[in-house]
């Protein structure tokens, strides 16, 4: 049996954390999803599901959030995990300030496309993917990928 898996996936607003999270995550049997924005997401869901109180049960669990790019704030949140043999896997999602520009207005946001967090430094050791001219779909199967390599190489 592999490892339990932690996805941990960064990048700025509007990159597309969220779009290509949800779908990776129902690719996957026996996970869970922590989005920065939402709470817990389980498949498959069920409110009474003993899983949610003990994280230790999934095979893959996804957590994607703007703060995760930063050092300080990705390490206290790993310090205080207690789950054992688990492997973490970082993934970055970038793409250009006129992709960023597209969908944030995309998505309706009134307020001014800020460039501050698709320009910091990717978390040292994470795979960064461009998903400049990309379906989520193929940003989802280059994160399989990854994911499915890391953990049992």
């Amino acid at each position: 049996m592999s490892k339990q898996k932690l996805i941990i996936i960064a990048g700025s607003p509007c990159v597309g954390k969220t779009t290509v999270t949800q779908k990776l995550f129902t690719s996957y049997e026996n996970s869970a999803y922590f989005d920065g924005d939402w709470a817990w997401c389980v498949n498959p869901f069920s409110v009474d599901d003993p899983r949610l109180r003990n994280g230790d049960n999934f095979d893959h669990v996804f957590f994607s959030s703007v703060v995760v790019v930063d050092k300080t704030i990705r390490e206290a949140i790993l310090k205080d995990i207690t789950a054992k043999d688990y492997s973490v896997i970082g993934i970055t999602l970038t793409c250009s300030e006129q992709t960023l520009r597209e969908r944030h207005k995309k998505r309706g946001d009134e307020n001014e496309c800020s460039f501050f967090w698709l320009h910091l430094k990717p978390y040292e050791g994470d795979h960064v993917i461009d998903t400049d001219h990309k379906s989520v779909q193929q940003i989802v199967d280059e994160m399989k990928v990854m994911i499915d390599r890391e953990g049992n190489e």
